[in-house]
């Protein structure tokens, strides 16, 4: 099953027709003139089926909900969990060593620097 934020929609709120190319855009995370561009492009280059597909799309596209991301930041990570999710798993896997090297320094530093600490937790163990 896909969570609501890895599905695309149409996306009614930056619609020109249907909203199918600005619910791509959002999916991509690519500027929606350029979907736009490439959807007229592929006109000629398809005989017309493309305009076909992109009402079928329409019908067959749920709206995209309003609740969908709190900001922007949340958006824009969803957009790069759907174009490389291996990527960004080995990015938030980074971010989580770099915690917890930071972290374990503050510890190394605060239990360094106090003695009485240091005393309380070697008599607990």
């Amino acid at each position: 099953m896909n969570s609501p934020r890895t599905t695309l929609y149409r996306d009614k709120f930056n619609a020109k027709i249907m909203g199918v190319c600005s619910g791509i855009a959002d999916y991509t995370g690519v500027n929606t003139f350029w979907v736009r561009f490439g959807a007229l492009l592929s006109i000629p280059v398809t005989g017309g089926w493309s305009v076909l597909a992109y009402f079928i799309a329409g019908f067959l596209l749920n709206k995209k909900p309003s609740h969908l991301y709190r900001d922007e930041g949340e958006q824009k990570y969803w957009q790069r969990v759907r174009q490389s999710p291996q990527r960004t798993a080995r990015e938030i896997r980074a971010n989580f060593r770099d915690i917890d090297r930071r972290l374990a320094a503050v510890e190394t530093h605060y239990v360094s620097s106090n003695p009485r600490l240091t005393a309380e937790i070697e008599r607990l163990r």
